[in-house]
C-alpha cells in the first residue's frame, strides 16, 4: 500500500525509525510498537479510505487479529482532504473522528514575537541524563496525566525520543530560562528529504512569553541547514491556537489527516 498522505506518510516515518513495525497486508498496514502497546498511534491500521458499511466489520476484523486484546480501536484513513466516512458506519463501530491539518514550509520567517520569559534564555539541543530527565517534567507538567499508564507511555515516549536523537536521527531542542526547560520540541528525519516536527511544549507558567516560536523556529533552520532537507513538516489541531503561531512562522497547511478512534467497551 502506497501512503498518499504526509502527514501518515511522516508518522509511519518516526515509527519505523523507533524500532516500530509495518506490515503490509495490501489493502491496508499494520503499524506495531510491542514496546509501548497504550500509545494507540503507535498501534494502528492505516486504511486507504474510510470504512463503508459495506467493509466496517472486515475493517473491525482486521484490527482485532491484529491487536487482539487491545482496549482501543485505531484507523488512519489515508488520503489529504480529511474524509472521515459515514458517521453511522463510526457510531456502529464506537469510533470518533479526529482531523489535524499538515503544515509544511521549505523556508521559515522569525518570529515575531521576541521572548518576554524572564531572565536569560538559551536555546540548545537537549544531551545527557539531567536534560531528558527535565524533558520527562516538562512533559508530565503539561500532560497532568491521572494514571498510572499514562505515566509510563510518557516516560516511554521521552525514552524513544531520546534514542532517536542521540542515533542521529534527529534532535531535540529545548528552551532553557535561567538553567530550567521550559519549552522543547523535536525535529527528525530518515534522510530522504522530510523533516518532522513532534510535540512542540512549553511549560504552563512559561506561555505567551515567545518560547514556543523561538523553538520551533531554531528546529526548523537546523534542520533545513542540512542539504538534504528541503521541507519541514508540523501537525496541527485545526482549533488550537499553535496552529496561527506556526502559520506566522512560514507553514502553509497542505493536507487534512483524518483518525478514527475508540475505546473497546467490555460489558
Amino acid at each position: 500500500m502506497n501512503i498518499r498522505s504526509l502527514g501518515f506518510r511522516t508518522d509511519v516515518m518516526l515509527l519505523r525509525m523507533g524500532g516500530s513495525t509495518v506490515t503490509d497486508r495490501g489493502d491496508h498496514l499494520v503499524v506495531r510498537t510491542p514496546r509501548n502497546p497504550g500509545f494507540w498511534w503507535g498501534n494502528f491500521l492505516l486504511l486507504p479510505a474510510a470504512p463503508t458499511p459495506a467493509d466496517a466489520g472486515r475493517r473491525l476484523a482486521a484490527f482485532e487479529a491484529g491487536f487482539p486484546g487491545a482496549a482501543h480501536r485505531a484507523f488512519g484513513v489515508d488520503g489529504t482532504a480529511g474524509q472521515a466516512g459515514d458517521p453511522a458506519t463510526l457510531l456502529a463501530l464506537g469510533l470518533t473522528a479526529e482531523r489535524d491539518t499538515v503544515l509544511t514550509a521549505d523556508r521559515l520567517t522569525p518570529p515575531a514575537r521576541p521572548v518576554t520569559a524572564p531572565g536569560t534564555t538559551e536555546i540548545r539541543p537537549l544531551a545527557g541524563d539531567a536534560d531528558w530527565a527535565a524533558a520527562l517534567t516538562l512533559r508530565l507538567a503539561w500532560t497532568r496525566p491521572a494514571e498510572g499508564t499514562e505515566l509510563t507511555f510518557l516516560q516511554r515516549q521521552v525514552a524513544g525520543h531520546r534514542a532517536l536523537c542521540e542515533a542521529g536521527r534527529g534532535t531535540w531542542f529545548g528552551a532553557f530560562t535561567d538553567g530550567e526547560l521550559r519549552a522543547g520540541a523535536g525535529v527528525f528525519t530518515d534522510g530522504h528529504g522530510i523533516a518532522r516536527y513532534q510535540v512542540v511544549e512549553t511549560d504552563p507558567g512559561f506561555r505567551r512569553t515567545g518560547l514556543a516560536g523561538a523553538v520551533v523556529h531554531h528546529a526548523g533552520v537546523h534542520a533545513l541547514s542540512d542539504p538534504a532537507t528541503h521541507t519541514l513538516v508540523i501537525v496541527a489541531d485545526p482549533g488550537y491556537h499553535a496552529i496561527g503561531l506556526y502559520r506566522s512562522l512560514g507553514f502553509a497547511g497542505t493536507e487534512q489527516q483524518t483518525r478514527l478512534q475508540g475505546y473497546v467497551h467490555t460489558p
